[in-house]
C-alpha cells in the first residue's frame, strides 16, 4: 500500500486522488507496492534501479498541503531555487522543501527561520543522492490570528478536561531546599532567577536544566527536563522560565504535549514565561503563574531579610504580650496584697473572734432565759400537780377506803356489815372492818 500523506486539513492525497493511493506499481516485473521486489543474494537489484523504482512510485503521489516550522533557509547565489528545512513543531521530524525564488520572494518579508508556514507541493525523489524533498508551488505564512485561534480552541478543550481547575493547584513549599530550573542556556531569564533567588536566600540550591526555549526542539527538550526534575526527590519545586518574545516564539509553551506533561508532574511547577501580557497555556496548568522570571524567584524563595524582620517583629510582639501580662498580674497582685484582709490577716481573725464571743454570749443568754422560763413553767406545773394530787389530800387527814379488788369506796350504802376494807392514808395503809352501827373497828396495820 502506498503511504497516505495528510495535508493541513487531514485530507489524503496521492496520484489520481485517494483511490490511486492504494494501487500497486509494477515496473520491469517488480512490484513496487509495499516494496515487494523479488530479489535474492545471488540476483540483487542495483542501487540505481532501486532509486529509480522509488522515484517512479513517489512521482505518482499528488500534491499536498503541509504545515510546519522553518528551521533553515538556504539561498544559493545565482540559483533560482531556495532550499528550506520544514520541521514538525511537536515531533523530531523534518522534511526538505525546494521552491523557486519567485515563490519564496512573495512571502520573504514575513517568513524567516522559526516561522510557521503552510506549503503546497509535490513529493519528489532526487535519485542521484537518494533524497526525498517537497517541491513547493505555493508558500503561505500562518498568521498570528490563526495561531491564537488554535491556542484558544486547545485552551477550551483542556479546560473541559479539568487541567486548569483551581483545586488542582498545589501550594509551593515555604522554603524549598532545591529548586529545579528549566530555561535557556546563559539566558536573561536564567540570570534573573538565579541572582534574585540568591539575593533573597543565599542557601537555596538550584538544579538547572538548560534547554531550547524556542524553535522546533523546544517542546521535547522542555518536556524531558521537566520529567527529569520531577523524578529527582531533592527537587521540591520546578520553575520553567523564558524571557519575552513574539507569539511565534512562545508557541512551544502552549503545546498540548507540554501542558499535559506539566499537569502530570508530581512536583509543583511555576510558569514564568515572557512578560505580564503574555499568557501561554503553560501559565494556566502550572501551580503558580509568575509574571516574569524575576517574579518567579521572588514568589518561590522567601527573602531572608524579610523573614528575619518578621521574626524580630514576632519576638517583639511576644515580648510585649508577655510584659503586658506580667504587668497586669503584678498590678492585680499588688491590689490584692493592699487589701486589709491580706495586709493584716490577724485583723480578720480578731473581728471574727469578737463575733464568735458575741454569738456565744447571746447563746448563753438565750439558753439561760429558756432554762429560767422552763424552770418557772415546771414550778408552776408542779405546784398545780401537787395541789391536785390525792396525796396532798391524804396529808390533810383524809383516807381512801379500798375493797379487796382495789376499787375505792364512794358510797357507804354499798358497804356490807363486817366487810373488810383497806384504808389508805398519807403515811401508809391499814385494814378496817365495817360495823353495822357505822363504827369502825381498828385493824392491824
Amino acid at each position: 500500500m502506498c503511504p497516505i500523506v495528510r495535508g493541513r486539513h487531514g485530507a489524503a492525497a496521492g496520484a489520481g486522488g485517494p483511490r490511486a493511493a492504494g494501487r500497486a506499481l509494477s515496473v520491469g516485473g517488480a512490484s513496487v507496492a509495499g516494496m515487494a521486489v523479488q530479489t535474492t543474494a545471488e540476483a540483487p537489484m542495483p542501487v540505481g534501479e532501486v532509486s529509480r523504482l522509488i522515484g517512479q512510485w513517489i512521482d505518482r503521489l499528488g500534491a499536498v498541503w503541509v504545515e510546519g516550522q522553518i528551521t533553515q533557509i538556504s539561498r544559493r547565489p545565482g540559483a533560482g531555487v531556495v532550499f528550506l528545512t520544514l520541521r514538525d513543531p511537536s515531533q523530531d521530524i523534518s522534511l526538505t522543501v525546494t521552491c523557486f525564488r519567485a515563490v519564496f520572494d512573495r512571502v520573504a518579508e514575513v517568513v524567516g527561520e522559526g516561522a510557521r508556514v503552510v506549503v503546497f507541493g509535490k513529493p519528489e525523489w532526487y535519485a542521484p543522492r537518494g533524497q526525498l524533498s517537497l517541491r513547493a508551488t505555493d508558500l503561505r505564512a500562518v498568521g498570528v490570528g490563526e495561531l491564537l485561534a488554535r491556542i484558544e480552541a486547545l485552551k477550551k478543550s483542556l479546560a473541559a478536561e479539568g487541567l486548569f481547575a483551581p483545586e488542582r493547584k498545589r501550594r509551593l513549599p515555604f522554603l524549598p531546599g532545591c529548586v529545579g530550573l528549566v530555561t535557556g542556556r546563559a539566558s536573561a531569564a536564567e540570570r534573573d532567577v538565579l541572582q534574585n533567588a540568591k539575593l533573597r536566600w543565599p542557601a537555596v540550591r538550584f538544579a538547572v536544566r538548560n534547554v531550547a526555549v524556542q524553535g522546533v526542539h523546544a517542546v521535547p527538550r522542555v518536556i524531558e527536563a521537566v520529567r527529569e526534575l520531577d523524578a529527582d526527590p531533592e527537587v521540591e519545586v520546578i520553575i520553567v522560565a523564558r524571557g519575552g518574545g513574539s507569539v511565534e516564539d512562545l508557541l512551544p509553551f502552549s503545546d498540548e504535549r507540554l501542558v499535559r506533561a506539566v499537569a502530570a508532574a508530581g512536583t509543583p511547577v511555576v510558569s514564568a514565561i515572557g512578560h505580564e501580557p503574555d499568557s501561554p497555556l503553560l501559565d494556566l496548568v502550572a501551580d503558580l503563574r509568575a509574571s516574569t522570571p524575576t517574579d518567579a524567584a521572588k514568589r518561590t524563595v522567601p527573602d531572608v531579610g524579610e523573614e528575619q524582620s518578621r521574626v524580630r517583629q514576632l519576638r517583639e510582639r511576644g515580648r510585649w504580650v508577655l510584659e503586658t501580662f506580667l504587668d497586669r498580674e503584678e498590678r492585680g497582685l499588688a491590689a490584692a496584697v493592699s487589701r486589709p484582709v491580706l495586709a493584716e490577716p490577724g485583723r480578720m481573725i480578731a473581728g471574727r473572734a469578737e463575733e464568735v464571743d458575741a454569738l456565744v454570749a447571746r447563746a448563753r443568754r438565750t439558753l439561760g432565759h429558756l432554762l429560767e422560763r422552763a424552770e418557772a413553767d415546771l414550778t408552776h406545773t408542779r405546784a398545780r400537780v401537787v395541789a391536785l394530787s390525792p396525796a396532798a389530800t391524804l396529808r390533810r387527814g383524809y383516807a381512801v377506803l379500798q375493797r379487796a379488788d382495789g376499787s375505792a369506796v364512794r358510797d357507804a350504802g354499798r358497804v356490807a356489815s363486817g366487810e373488810r376494807l383497806r384504808a389508805r392514808v398519807a403515811e401508809g395503809a391499814f385494814s378496817v372492818t365495817v360495823d353495822e352501827r357505822g363504827e369502825g373497828q381498828e385493824a392491824e396495820r
